[in-house]
């Protein structure tokens, strides 16, 4: 089980009595990117159900939700403990990074069209002359084919078979569904769910495996600190490992 970094204060509230949201109030808004969206959104809709504590969950590219997260945000999450590292620095009002938390974080895999017609087995196929790679440069997997065709001595290799490089998820998807020359994409499993009809997932062997977290701190604005460090505490609970396992998180 992977270690959270969930700070004694943050489990004490999931113990609280339930915290009922006064009639009128408004609801815990969280907000981040779209790779962990499912599974925070089911959190929150099971934290509503359990707790009476409404909560509504919005995600996406980082501009389409930054400006929102600023102006009512109550919780912002990461896609990668860099991504949220990132998001602070160059939006230092943003985040109280002292309510910063880890949550639990999810493997690197291959996806390849459905069927796998070129026959990969790894990452050293990727490296063939001819082969056309889909790569995300940002979005948390920025670097993630370069950390592991490095362990390998294929960085060169990989590096000329990246036929385009989106700076996020979407417009990857995007591509993979209409540009069928593309034949692999090095990416977080969790992205297979999406593009079952689509692609075939080639997981690594558990000695090359890459792994990368998902990080959520309470925003600097936020007038319901209380209720997010019990969401935040809920999120880290075994319950919500579950819908985050079934995710294809570890």
């Amino acid at each position: 089980m992977p270690r959270r970094a969930l700070r004694p204060a943050l489990v004490a509230c999931a113990l609280l009595a339930p915290l009922r949201t006064p009639s009128g109030d408004e609801p815990l808004r969280v907000y981040g990117p779209g790779g962990p969206l499912t599974p925070v959104r089911a959190c929150a809709e099971r934290f509503t159900r359990t707790r009476g504590i409404a909560v509504k969950v919005d995600g996406g590219p980082e501009e389409a939700w930054a400006a929102k997260a600023e102006q009512d945000g109550d919780l912002v999450f990461g896609a990668a403990e860099h991504v949220l590292t990132d998001l602070a620095r160059r939006r230092p009002e943003l985040l109280d990074l002292s309510t910063r938390a880890s949550l639990w974080d999810r493997p690197a895999a291959i996806l390849v069209r459905k069927g796998n017609p070129r026959k990969f087995r790894g990452i050293e196929d990727l490296a063939r002359p001819g082969v056309k790679l889909l790569d995300v440069n940002g979005a948390g997997q920025t670097g993630l084919w370069e950390d592991l065709a490095g362990r390998k001595g294929l960085i060169p290799a990989i590096q000329r078979n990246i036929a385009l490089a989106p700076s996020n998820t979407a417009e990857a998807i995007a591509a993979w569904r209409t540009q069928p020359e593309l034949d692999a994409w090095i990416t977080f499993a969790s992205w297979y769910d999406r593009l079952r009809d689509e692609a075939d997932l080639l997981p690594l062997p558990a000695a090359e495996r890459l792994y990368r977290g998902t990080p959520i701190a309470v925003t600097r604005r936020s007038r319901n600190r209380e209720r997010a460090l019990a969401f935040v505490a809920f999120l880290g609970s075994e319950e919500c490992h579950a819908l985050f396992r079934a995710a294809g998180w570890r």
